[in-house]
């Protein structure tokens, strides 16, 4: 029988688009600050060797001591890894350059595909409590995406408004499906979010048209703006939440982490 004063696993939620530049790393840190603001407990998971999402929370590479790339190669346990941000609830797993070797380092290990889900799903680990674990991706699908899917529930995919947008969701597809089958049988695709989104642009409405007339209920109603807020936030190792909290882009992060509550409302505590 299970115990009822337990506390559930955390949902977990992998960030991914093997295509660079559509929105992955921003669409995380504020996801996740969104979350936090709600009073969730957050873990951000930095799994791309560019570290992006570790300097957007603040982490300044000489001071991270323990990363991603001890988390998975060196078995680190997840606590002796995180760290917190300046943002109330929410903590960080980050990443090096030194992650950029996992593919070759990890290739004997019969246990590749599997090292972030050990890691996530020890006890010490659920002990931490988190209500919600974003896991940023690299932009390909590469053993690194692999240990993502194969930890998370769901994946989420940002999807830029540009031409072309909806051509590189087959292969990220294809993969999800062959973890499905291999390794993560319940993993499912959280959503769709359309980044970058002008309104006023042609382009952008018919790439909004093409993905729901595909896709369906899949595309999240919300739409991140092409926003200069949101771009600005970066360069001050903040959330666009915290650099301008009145912002489009701030109100678009909100309304999906709602969204993506509303989604799940039977799996929150």
């Amino acid at each position: 029988m299970p115990d009822p004063s337990r506390l559930r696993e955390p949902k977990i939620v992998a960030i991914a688009n093997q295509k660079g530049g559509v929105g992955k790393t921003t669409t995380t840190i504020n996801l996740g600050a969104a979350l936090a603001e709600a009073n969730f407990k957050v873990l951000v998971i930095d799994l791309d060797p560019q570290g992006n999402a570790s300097t957007g929370l603040g982490s300044i590479s000489t001071d991270r001591n323990l990363t991603t790339y001890d988390l998975l190669l060196e078995e680190a346990p997840l606590e002796s890894v995180i760290c917190p941000t300046d943002i109330p609830n929410l903590m960080l797993a980050p990443s090096t350059t030194d992650l950029s070797s996992a593919d070759i380092e990890l290739v004997s290990n019969e246990r590749r595909s599997f090292l972030l889900r050990d890691a996530l799903r020890s006890p010490a680990a659920e002990e931490l409590a988190f209500d919600h674990v974003l896991i940023d991706c690299p932009p390909s699908l590469n053993l690194l995406t692999v240990n993502a899917m194969v930890a998370a529930h769901s994946v989420l995919v940002p999807l830029q408004s540009e031409f072309f947008a909806l051509e590189g969701l087959s292969q990220l597809m294809l993969t999800l499906r062959e973890v499905r089958q291999s390794a993560n049988p319940s993993l499912r695709i959280e959503g769709i979010v359309l980044t970058m989104f002008d309104a006023r642009n042609n382009l952008s409405l018919q790439v909004e048209e093409d993905a729901r007339k595909a896709l369906g209920d899949l595309v999240f109603e919300t739409r991140v703006p092409r926003n200069v807020r949101i771009s600005e936030a970066p360069s001050f190792a903040q959330s666009v939440l915290d650099y301008d909290t009145r912002s489009k882009g701030s109100a678009a992060y909100r309304a999906l982490a709602k969204e993506m509550l509303q989604r799940n409302v039977g799996s929150i505590r």
